[in-house]
């Protein structure tokens, strides 16, 4: 006798719950904090000032907030899609360094390289990252087509971005500025992840030889 009611379906959405969760909590957060308007974008935006008076959860909270719903929703769609290509390639708590690694990466080259750079908001760097760490997985993986053509077309948007600015329209839609360099340092740690992560793989795969 089946003790699980639901059988086959049961397990297939525990299996996506588990596979899916990270992105869904940070859709989730973004959500929220999108509801609370104004007073929540000020409250978790990139403020150089304010991290130089001792307010550094800005610089994790900068990438879950966005100028408005214009910004938000591609970054809610491009999340979803990125987490449906790295689901078979990135474990929960893979997912959770990489985010968290590439959005203080992000923040970090901000306020140590830029200066200039007084005031930011979201999720895209850190999107970036995620996709370079799954193209370093997806070539583990040997998955080498999907992996290859997912990383020229990041390398050939990110040198794009570098050589002539945003790509056309990009600012228009989203309601403000866009702050290339996010980009660029959230696609470098996102591919450092990725390689550390497929180091510890190979340590600790099945029959790796212990020295």
């Amino acid at each position: 006798m089946n003790d699980d009611p639901f059988g086959k379906f049961g397990l297939a959405a525990k299996q996506l719950w588990h596979r899916g969760a990270v992105p869904l909590v940070i859709g989730a957060c973004c959500f929220g904090l999108a509801l609370g308007g104004a007073a929540a974008r000020d409250w978790g935006s990139y403020d150089r000032a304010a991290v130089e008076n001792g307010q550094v959860w800005r610089l994790h909270t900068a990438h879950l907030v966005h100028l408005g719903w214009a910004h938000l929703w591609p970054n809610l769609l491009a999340l979803l899609l990125i987490g449906g290509l790295l689901e078979e390639f990135l474990d929960p708590a893979e997912w959770v360094v990489a985010s968290l690694v590439t959005g203080f990466a992000i923040s970090a080259g901000l306020y140590l390289l830029h200066p200039e750079t007084e005031w930011y908001v979201g999720l895209s760097g850190v999107l970036h990252g995620l996709v370079a760490c799954g193209v370093v997985m997806m070539i583990r993986a040997r998955a080498l087509g999907l992996g290859i053509g997912l990383g020229a077309g990041l390398a050939l948007k990110l040198l794009w971005e570098v050589i002539y600015g945003p790509v056309p329209l990009t600012a228009a839609s989203v309601g403000g500025a866009v702050v290339v360099p996010a980009h660029l340092y959230g696609a470098i740690a996102g591919a450092l992840c990725g390689i550390g992560f497929a180091a510890a793989r190979r340590r600790t795969a099945p029959g790796t030889a212990q020295l």
